[in-house]
């Protein structure tokens, strides 16, 4: 049987078509325009699917934070009798990455005890892994102990991180957590206010991303923010700051990509140690972990409510939201983190309330220099100098460096102090009274460069800098002033007085001595086809002087003269000795009239402090790998310049500089310590000095070279004598003594009116050190002339006394003499005015006195 199939012919408009796009040219072109698009945004897809897909894997194939060098600062001292407690110690141990049980950290753990305190250094300390205990009691240090070798007297702990380094422009700091070791706190106050759907989510927030988008089309402006807690991290690791539609998709596409390579754990743990928490100085605050020591001074896991809800706060804007800077901004913020919490159900209302009620507590502002961003770069310089940068970085090494944090702290707080002293003085010498019209005048300030500072301490008996300041504001500038060259002024003058007691010592048929005398008067001095005439400050002058009275009161034309005596060349040899390079054998020389830098005069000034040995600048003391293993140790280069008896003759008269002479303001400003120093004026301020264990030089100056017109002893002084009195109150350094006198230097009393031995018959004295064998023999009430510098040198013979160095008084039968006539306009005689110059000259006076002068250096050139 057939079955016949009637098929349905098509519809006579239908016949025709053909192909399987319409007709239709607007709905082809529609169809062939989505197409295109389609392909494109596929092709566009894939391509940054598979870029951004090898980009993560070679970022996350090893480590994520730990490829860089990290710089440490050097080890804190603990002595027996120092003053410490035990939550010190701790605290101490713990900054530094100790854990309190065993194991917890590879550099090593502590136990507290009571009364004591256990220390436990790990297989990557830096020190040995031998244990010791530390016992305190009443707030000090009783006894240190060892397991092998006993009883000791001193202990160094571990060092701490000063910075971490990536590369020469960036520079952060870190502390690395894991997320167990992230309080539930702070994860529920960045979840509560960063990104609420975290856990559900698969890397992007599409309904917050519409509901941004619509509130900011709405309101015109960019108001709120979509990102996801995963797409900041995104950005964070491996995109710019850029706001374009492109970078918010590259964005969603990493985003969606790191929440299927990692666990949302993972990804959270990343984001606590990568997010930005605001500066420190010029350091960059990193990670939950270091913005709660920044902020708070603690460890992550002890922050509490409040300090949770500021670090969530300040992911948002850490500059516009600093808590130092913006309090009121801060807290506001704060308080709104703490009101999503009880949104998200992580804390009740009245946990809410009782922490939105609590003040901001942080912890003491770190002044810009305190972090040593100057030495930093200086220790950069050092040791990629002699090791390679990359495998630095790479192998994770570690730079031991001398920095002694309290110390930079006091010199950063110093300075900052100081430096605006120097901005009021010449912001008074810039201010003028200009007259605009009757009994009408306008205060006008004119315009200037601001003054630079830089500030060196060293340890005189080892070379280590242990603080460094180089300028007002790294932020500012990055011109590191410590190590710029300037003329160094009248700091260079102790060296002229060297060379003049070394001719007790080289052979020289003229012997100086400190109470050699040198005529100081207006002068003219020729070198080959030159002349040089030098001027006392305010053109004061004061006749025939001792030696050491003409170094306190920085006398330039008596300085000259003395350089001239002994000849330029052995000053000019003697300081190139010391590392003053410059040096040329000039009478400008004498006055300080060649360059040197802040961290050069530093290590020259060691020839004094250190017995006459120079020792070399040592910033870092090694480099070692992540294991804590030897790659490089550094030392010092010593070099006798001096011998021990000159070099503490030389401490002595600058003793006499700090006590009667133009460093007097350091007294006056409260500083008591045994100390020698010396001020220093040429364009620039300068002072330095030192105590039997800290060296320390100030320089203040303008960028441009343009005259300071202030003293050293108005400028670097002030800052200097600051700093002092802050370092002396620290335990390692409290024990400032009297300098050690060698063997071969005797003590003298000798006469103020005559300069011989003092006797029973000479009461009025003063004592000074010699040479052994050059002091003098005659006694003052012994009759003959007075044999001084240039009686002995020219065998005149004068009957004339010496000008009493005393502080009341007039020599006999010299300063009573006045012309005749109106007793208000009577002048005295020739030495009534050079006894009046020398009231004060005694090493007995009183150092709460002041200077008879204020003669300081002037800056006399050659013609």
């Amino acid at each position: 049987m057939a079955i016949r199939l009637k098929i349905p012919k098509p519809a006579s408009g239908a016949r025709g078509r053909k192909g399987l796009l319409p007709r239709d040219p607007i709905v082809r072109a529609a169809l062939l325009a989505f197409l295109s698009v389609s392909l494109l945004l596929a092709g566009f897809f894939s391509y940054f699917y598979v870029k951004y897909d090898r980009i993560i894997e070679q970022r996350f194939r090893g480590p994520v934070f730990t490829n860089s060098a990290k710089i440490f600062a050097g080890p804190r001292v603990v002595r027996v009798g120092s003053e410490f407690t035990i939550r010190d110690i701790a605290a101490e141990l713990r900054r530094a990455g100790y854990g309190e049980k065993d194991g917890e950290s590879m550099l090593g753990s502590y136990r507290v005890h009571a009364g004591s305190i256990e220390v436990l250094p790990g297989p990557e300390s830096y020190h040995s892994p031998e244990p010791a205990t530390i016992s305190v009691a009443d707030g000090r240090v009783s006894t240190i102990s060892s397991r092998s070798a006993g009883d000791l007297a001193a202990y160094e702990l571990e060092p701490q991180l000063v910075t971490s380094l990536f590369d020469a422009e960036q520079r952060s700091k870190r502390s690395l957590v894991k997320y167990d070791d992230i309080p539930k706190v702070m994860v529920d106050a960045v979840i509560a206010i960063e990104d609420r759907r975290f856990f559900q989510h698969s890397g992007v927030n599409f309904l917050r991303l519409a509901e941004a988008a619509w509130v900011d089309f709405t309101r015109q402006r960019h108001q709120q923010g979509g990102s996801t807690i995963t797409m900041q991290l995104s950005r964070a690791f491996f995109l710019t700051p850029e706001k374009t539609l492109k970078r918010k998709l590259i964005e969603m596409l990493i985003a969606v990509q790191l929440e299927q390579k990692f666990s949302k754990q993972q990804i959270l743990e990343f984001y606590a140690n990568r997010v930005d928490l605001g500066q420190r100085g010029s350091f960059t605050i990193s990670g939950f972990a270091e913005g709660a020591r920044s902020y708070f001074n603690k460890d992550l896991k002890d922050i509490t409510l409040p300090e949770a809800a500021l670090l969530a706060g300040l992911i948002q804007a850490p500059s516009f939201l600093s808590p130092y800077r913006h309090p009121e901004r801060a807290q506001e913020r704060r308080n709104t983190v703490i009101e999503s919490m009880v949104e998200t159900r992580a804390i009740t209302r009245e946990q809410a309330d009782k922490a939105k009620a609590a003040p901001l507590k942080l912890a003491p502002p770190n002044v810009e220099a305190s972090d040593a961003p100057y030495f930093v770069d200086m220790v950069r310089d050092t040791v990629i100098s002699k090791l390679n940068e990359r495998e630095m970085n790479e192998q994770s090494y570690r730079i031991y460096t001398a920095l002694d944090p309290e110390l930079q702290r006091a010199a950063a707080q110093a300075v900052e102090t100081g430096i605006k002293l120097v901005d009021d003085q010449v912001t008074k010498m810039r201010t003028k009274k200009v007259k605009i019209g009757k009994n009408k005048y306008e205060t006008t300030v004119a315009p200037g460069p601001q003054a630079q500072v830089a500030l060196v301490a060293m340890d005189p008996h080892t070379g280590e800098i242990k603080a460094l300041v180089g300028g007002r504001n790294y932020g500012t500038s990055q011109l590191n002033h410590a190590l710029a060259k300037r003329p160094t002024g009248s700091i260079f003058k102790p060296f002229v007085y060297a060379a003049a007691m070394n001719t007790a010592l080289d052979g020289s048929t003229a012997v100086l001595t400190p109470a050699s005398t040198v005529p100081d008067q207006p002068s003219t001095f020729s070198y080959g086809d030159q002349i040089y005439e030098p001027r006392n400050y305010k053109e004061e002058y004061h006749g025939d002087v001792t030696l050491r009275y003409a170094l306190a009161l920085s006398l330039n034309n008596a300085t000259v003269k003395v350089a001239e005596e002994v000849g330029y060349d052995k000053v000019a040899d003697l300081a190139k000795a010391a590392g003053i390079a410059t040096v040329k054998a000039t009478p400008a020389m004498a006055l300080g009239a060649y360059d040197a830098t802040p961290v050069d005069m530093t290590a020259a000034y060691t020839s004094f402090a250190n017995g006459g040995v120079r020792l070399s600048p040592v910033l870092v003391n090694s480099v070692r790998n992540a294991q804590g293993d030897v790659v490089m140790n550094f030392g010092t280069d010593k070099k006798q310049v001096l011998d021990p008896r000159v070099a503490y003759i030389m401490t002595n008269m600058m003793e006499g500089v700090m006590n009667f002479g133009t460093a007097f303001p350091v007294r006056a400003r409260g500083f008591n310590a045994p100390a020698a120093g010396k001020t220093g004026s040429s364009h620039d301020g300068w002072f330095a000095g030192y105590t039997s264990n800290l060296l320390c030089i100030v320089w203040v100056g303008y960028d441009d070279y343009s005259d300071l017109r202030l003293s050293g002893a108005q400028t670097a002084a002030p800052i200097w004598a600051e700093f002092m009195k802050k370092a002396v109150t620290l335990p390692q350094y409290a024990d400032a003594r009297a300098f050690n006198q060698p063997e071969g230097v005797v003590d003298v009393q000798l006469d103020k009116v005559t300069n011989r031995l003092a006797t029973p018959s000479c009461p009025d004295t003063y004592t000074i050190a010699f040479v052994a064998g050059t002091e003098p023999h005659d006694t003052c009430d012994q009759s003959g002339s007075v044999q001084g510098f240039f009686s002995r040198i020219f065998g005149a013979n004068s009957e004339k006394p010496l000008p009493p160095p005393a502080a009341g008084g007039n020599p006999q039968g010299t300063a009573g003499v006045q012309s005749e006539g109106d007793p208000a306009k009577k002048k005295k005689s020739f030495f009534g005015k050079i006894a009046d110059a020398f009231k004060g000259d005694s090493a007995s006076h009183d150092k709460n006195t002041p200077p008879p002068s204020k003669t300081e250096d002037s800056g006399a050139k050659p013609q």
